[in-house]
């Protein structure tokens, strides 16, 4: 339960609380996850980063550059952000929750319901953080630590992809949330979550470069999810190959369009 609560208008202050306070104190960006489960934090020191400038999108020579602490809503309204990103973003279904969130917790937050995620994943997203360290977003999600991201980059952020829920109702937990992507070298990026502990990419599925029912097939024998009460193992991997599938085509049409 959080105790203590502090609000900074610099990074450095925001770094000096932290190694104060060390794993007693927690980052709070819009707040939309700490008291929430699954994600409520045990910690009882807050430091909270809203007053920091990092609510900006920003293009530098085709490459997007995204403020951490940017609202899921605020980001949606962006103009020219990619469509998948932004079909992405109305997963999140209450228009409160994304008022509130920011893009930066629900990295950090790494559920394995997240919906967001298999886009940046696909997208190939890397992450800025504030000791002036860089990782890709899957090398975060492997090894999180307890970093303060300060900004998220997409390099590439018009190649072609597609994204898609499967939930058992528009305001319901996603079964699992599916992203395809084909970069300039007709590479194919696969990104699923609700099929693992988080969010994941399929490497070992991408560089068979398969399509229709063997890719489906592959998809199906590469995961390993846990049945729940929102399907079963066997369900899961169906709904994902399915979804992986048609979202290949869907980036494969996307290409016909612009020829």
């Amino acid at each position: 339960m959080i105790k203590q609560f502090f609000r900074v208008t610099t990074i450095e202050q925001a770094m000096e609380l932290k190694e104060h306070y060390k794993d007693s104190a927690v980052w709070m960006a819009g707040g939309s996850k700490l008291n929430a489960t699954p994600t409520r934090t045990e910690c009882s020191v807050a430091i909270s980063l809203q007053g920091l400038p990092l609510d900006e999108v920003d293009w530098d020579n085709g490459t997007l550059r995204i403020g951490s602490l940017i609202t899921l809503q605020k980001l949606r309204d962006t103009v020219f952000i990619p469509q998948a990103l932004n079909d992405a973003l109305g997963f999140v279904y209450s228009r409160h929750v994304r008022n509130q969130a920011t893009l930066g917790g629900e990295i950090a937050a790494r559920q394995a319901e997240s919906v967001i995620i298999p886009i940046l994943l696909a997208l190939e997203t890397v992450l800025l953080f504030a000791d002036g360290e860089t990782l890709t977003l899957e090398e975060y999600l492997q090894a999180p630590g307890d970093r303060l991201l300060v900004e998220v980059i997409i390099h590439d952020p018009y190649r072609r992809c597609a994204t898609r829920k499967f939930s058992r109702s528009a305001a319901g937990w996603s079964v699992v949330t599916a992203a395809v992507a084909i970069t300039e070298n007709e590479e194919i990026r696969i990104a699923l979550d609700g099929v693992a502990e988080k969010p994941l990419r399929l490497r070992d599925v991408e560089s068979l470069a398969l399509e229709g029912e063997a890719l489906e097939k592959a998809v199906g024998a590469a995961i390993y999810p846990r049945a729940d009460l929102s399907g079963s193992e066997a369900f899961k991997r169906h709904i994902a190959g399915v979804l992986v599938a048609d979202l290949l085509t869907d980036c494969q049409q996307q290409d016909e369009v612009t020829k």
